[in-house]
């Protein structure tokens, strides 16, 4: 279901700089056309960058156990891969570099190359180098096409001369992450045995690559704001709207149909720069950047209306523009939103199959509220059926325990085929123990308890109480029950689903039953508890579980290494 139907919303004239020509639908195809061959990845979403990176780290791991390739080559082989698959810039220099390590290592004979190793290390080269040069003279045809549409139409940006705040979040993550590698790096010397060394040194520079991976992301991002920034911009009437994540969805200025969106950029409105305060402005770029990069949360299902837009820059892949795009409501003055993250241009294919997503998302929102409204109507009504009680409460039932028990599987497996660990292995079980002990901690002990002033969240040290008053939303998303309040203040906890028994047995998950009950609650104030709950109804802190449950841990893996 698209809500880009009827007439978009019309820019003010005083809005369009002289000279701006209108993107048709023309130009548009023949820019679409410019782009990279489907094979090539131009659009790394949140699951395959985590996917790229995961899977690194699994291959420097392989590497580490089944060869004695140096330990620049077992943290520079995998990271090509991301690099290939998220900044393709890095490629160009990393790849000779790759070449010339290799060469090195041969020479003087550190290792032995395998022949696997050989064969997999050549393709991952061909495939990287390959697919970079590919991105590159899309880019360029692209920039050319977009110029051309452009036919000389400049005009000075919106807000030139203000702060640039692009690229300030991934340069301080990417600092923050390099510390640790480099302190692994620096520390590998100390170790006793040579495996350990070998290994601290191969993950102190697999994290410190992935720390200027980030870093690098930054300063390009900033680089290129800086740069449209610097003189006239070619300008470019064109049709926009929002799509799940909040990205800008780019038409042409004639495709009021939105039959075939061009790219996607994240952005992030500034049009209330001067009125805001400037270290809110600061915090919502850096969750901007952050979304960006995570690829961000899906949002209520709802997408803003097609609308008229001028766009700022010369689009292509990886770019940075501006967009001044007219206002939802009749009246109010023009958005203005820089980007916060790359242009992503969308493939014939991609565009099709984004349509039928957006299509299918719509059908599957409106029937996930549909199921939330019957839900919370039915609550309201058992509620206004019994007396208010004093204290309402609700805590960890069946399908958390299930999911305890899932969990728990896989430290279960990584002690079934642990056998004997180094000493920088015990180190990275011991706090995947730890975190593994809070999480279970949570899920088999969570409790929620509503009174006349709120709702109580047990915690690891006390509960977090959240008046009636600042709570925004109760909901079941994905496989997460998620509590929301004012301040980005937010609570939640998963447990497995299955919506095709759900569906065809006519059953409730006790998430959507929890979360109606909630939002019956908040909407209702008449049906809120009467009372005042106490400590003992708000529930123990969840430390002494997860302490346990973390000595139980260290117990056994210490009894797997036969230290007991």
């Amino acid at each position: 279901m698209r809500t880009s139907l009827g007439k978009p919303p019309r820019l003010p004239v005083s809005a369009i700089p002289d000279g701006c020509a209108a993107w048709n639908e023309e130009h548009a195809r023949a820019w679409a056309g410019a782009s990279v061959p489907w094979w090539v990845p131009v659009r790394p979403r949140k699951w395959s960058v985590e996917q790229a990176v995961m899977g690194a780290a699994i291959a420097a791991f392989c590497l580490l156990t089944l060869t004695d390739l140096p330990p620049y080559l077992i943290a520079l082989l995998p990271l090509q891969a991301v690099w290939g698959l998220w900044r393709p810039e890095v490629v160009r220099f990393s790849a000779p570099a790759l070449i010339a390590a290799v060469a090195v290592a041969m020479a003087v004979r550190v290792t032995t190359f395998s022949w696997p190793v050989v064969v997999w290390a050549a393709l991952l080269l061909v495939v990287s180098v390959t697919a970079t040069e590919f991105r590159a003279r899309a880019r360029a045809r692209q920039r050319n096409s977009a110029l051309a549409a452009a036919d000389g139409g400049t005009a000075v940006l919106p807000d030139a001369d203000g702060r640039v705040r692009r690229g300030r979040f991934l340069i301080g993550f990417g600092v923050v992450v390099c510390v640790p590698g480099l302190a692994l790096l620096a520390t590998s010397g100390l170790w006793p045995w040579a495996s350990d060394r070998q290994a601290t040194a191969a993950s102190g520079l697999f994290v410190a690559g992935l720390g200027l991976t980030l870093l690098f992301s930054g300063i390009l991002g900033r680089r290129r704001a800086l740069a449209l920034r610097r003189a006239p911009a070619p300008v470019l009437r064109v049709l926009v709207n929002k799509d799940w994540h909040g990205d800008a969805v780019v038409f042409a200025a004639d495709d009021t149909a939105a039959l075939r969106p061009l790219f996607t950029v994240p952005v992030s409105d500034l049009s209330d720069d001067n009125t805001a305060d400037e270290d809110d402005d600061d915090d919502e770029d850096d969750e901007a950047e952050l979304a960006e990069l995570l690829d961000g949360p899906e949002d209520d299902g709802e997408r803003g209306p097609l609308r008229e837009a001028v766009l700022y820059g010369v689009p292509y892949d990886g770019a940075e523009v501006l967009l001044v795009s007219a206002a939802e409501k009749p009246g109010e003055k023009p958005v203005v939103e820089w980007s916060t993250g790359p242009v992503r241009p969308l493939a014939e294919g991609a565009a099709r199959r984004r349509i039928a997503a957006d299509e299918r998302t719509a059908a599957r929102a409106a029937a996930r509220e549909e199921q939330h409204l019957d839900l919370v109507e039915a609550a309201r009504a058992t509620a206004q059926a019994q007396t208010p009680a004093p204290v309402r409460q609700w805590r960890a039932g069946g399908v958390d325990w299930l999911s305890s028990v899932l969990a728990a599987q896989w430290g279960l497996w990584i002690y079934w085929i642990a056998g004997d660990l180094s000493a920088w292995q015990l180190v990275v079980v011991f706090l995947g123990g730890v975190g593994g002990a809070v999480l279970l901690a949570e899920k088999l002990r969570w409790r929620i308890t509503a009174d006349r002033t709120g709702l109580w969240l047990n915690g690891l040290r006390r509960p977090t109480h959240v008046p009636w008053d600042d709570l925004r939303s109760a909901r079941r998303e994905a496989f997460e029950l998620k509590l929301r309040w004012r301040g980005d203040g937010a609570w939640s906890v998963g447990a497995p689903r299955w919506p095709w028994l759900q569906r065809r047995f006519g059953l409730t998950h006790p998430y959507d039953a929890l979360a109606a009950e909630l939002t019956a609650l908040h909407t209702d104030p008449a049906l809120r508890p009467t009372g005042d709950s106490n400590e003992r109804d708000r529930g123990r802190p969840l430390w002494p579980l997860a302490t346990l449950l973390a000595t139980v841990w260290v117990a056994a893996m210490a009894a797997g290494q036969g230290w007991l």
